[in-house]
This record gives structure tokens, sequence and C-alpha cells, in this order.
């Protein structure tokens, strides 16, 4: 794994310095950029990594936590697989074909995963974040809604059906595991990606439900660019309630 030891931005020049970070990340190792907040995050670069293997070293690291255990967010890309969630129901996948499918201890029923596509793991732990389940769904959330926004894409959240869509679409999921007051599992943000195996799914276990991705609305940011605006837009969240 790559690791940035980051603390979370509170103004613009510490912006830029988790921009240049985030982009240096594969190239350098480990950079520091200091913010005056006394938490810091861990943010690894992980890269296109097997999906199984990554979720097995979040279990990992939830249960091996303890208190003074730092939180950490996990970057990363997966090779084409379909997940089910802890009561995921088999008939929402449609057509697996090739693609592997993968019955996993998040929340929440089917959805795809694959090359293009942001997935940001929340290793938080929720007692010292002042967060509960519900806050942390919201937070992955705004900060998808948020950076959506600031490339001029209009997003909103359902109450009733966890994620983020731009008009009847579906942009962004949320699946999250809670054990021992720590979360893992995050959210993915579809960027430059094949959307064509979302139709071999019900989409979060709903027939018909149409995706969509931020190529599709005439802006393509690099991965490393939304990677890290989308980073500003958590911390900056994070930031109002540790302090």
């Amino acid at each position: 794994m790559v690791g940035l030891i980051i603390k979370p931005p509170s103004n613009e020049s510490d912006e830029v310095g988790l921009k240049r970070s985030l982009s240096g990340a594969e190239a350098n190792g480990q950079l520091l950029v200091s913010a005056p907040l006394s938490q810091r995050y861990i943010v690894r670069t992980l890269g296109l990594q097997n999906y199984e293997t990554v979720w097995r070293d979040m279990q990992q690291f939830t249960q091996s936590r303890c208190p003074e255990t730092g939180d950490e967010i996990w970057l990363v890309e997966h090779p084409p697989v379909f997940t089910l969630g802890l009561s995921g129901r088999h008939d929402h996948i449609l057509d697996a074909g090739d693609i592997p499918v993968i019955h996993t201890d998040r929340g929440g029923q089917a959805t795809y995963h694959g090359p293009g596509q942001l997935v940001v793991y929340a290793l938080l732990d929720l007692k010292r974040n002042h967060l509960n389940i519900r806050q942390l769904v919201t937070l992955l959330e705004n900060a998808m809604i948020n950076t959506l926004a600031h490339y001029g894409i209009m997003a909103f959240a359902k109450a009733d059906a966890p994620g983020v869509y731009v008009a009847d679409k579906k942009i962004g999921s949320v699946g999250l595991r809670i054990k021992n007051n720590a979360s893992y599992h995050g959210l993915s943000l579809n960027h430059d990606m094949d959307l064509s195996p979302f139709k071999r799914i019900n989409p979060c276990g709903y027939p018909g439900l149409e995706v969509t991705q931020v190529r599709d609305f005439g802006t393509n940011p690099n991965p490393g660019e939304l990677a890290t605006t989308l980073i500003n837009f958590l911390f900056a969240d994070l930031k109002t309630l540790t302090l």
C-alpha cells in the first residue's frame, strides 16, 4: 500500500498541498501535509486492486483496531466485479457472465465495481469522529454531491434509497459495515467507466434503475483530481464534527 499521512485541510493552501500529495502519491510514497487539527487521517492510494483482497484487508484492519488506532481513507479502483450486500439477494444478479460475484458484508443489495470508478473506503472510529451510522452515510453522500456540484453536476440524495442521483439516474453508491463502533466499506462514484455491466443486475436491488457517470455530463477530470476534490469535501465535513 502507498500511504499518505494527511491532516484534514482547513484552508486553500492546505487543499493545494493535498492535491500535490495525492497526485504524487505513487511516485513519492509517503508525504505529510500539516493542518491545524489534532487528528490525522491516513489516506492510502491503492490503485487497481482485487476486490476481495481489499475487503479482507479492511476486515483485518477493523478487527485489530484499538482506541489509539488512526483513521484511514483508502482510494481504490477494482477490476470488474459484482458484489452483494450482507442480506443481498442473488436474484438481483441477472446475468453475471464472466464477471465474478462476491457476497460481502456491507449493507445494501447488488452493485458493480470496475475500472474508471472512484471507490473510497472510510475506516473510521465513529465515536472519535462524533458520528452515528446515519450521519456517516450523509457525510459520504454529501462528499459526492459537493464534488459533483464542483464540476457543474446537480445531484441529490434520497432518504429511502441511499446513494446519489442525477435526475432519475444513480451516479454514486454508499455501503457500510459497522463493527466495534468502527466503519469500513464506503462509497463508489461512477467517473469514466463502462456502465454496461449495470444492465446485468438490478442496481441496489431496484429493477430498471438507470446509472450515469461524471463523463456523461461533459466534464472528465483526471482520477487524481476527482479523488482530491472529494477528499477535500469529506475532510471539510469531518472538521465540523471533530472541532
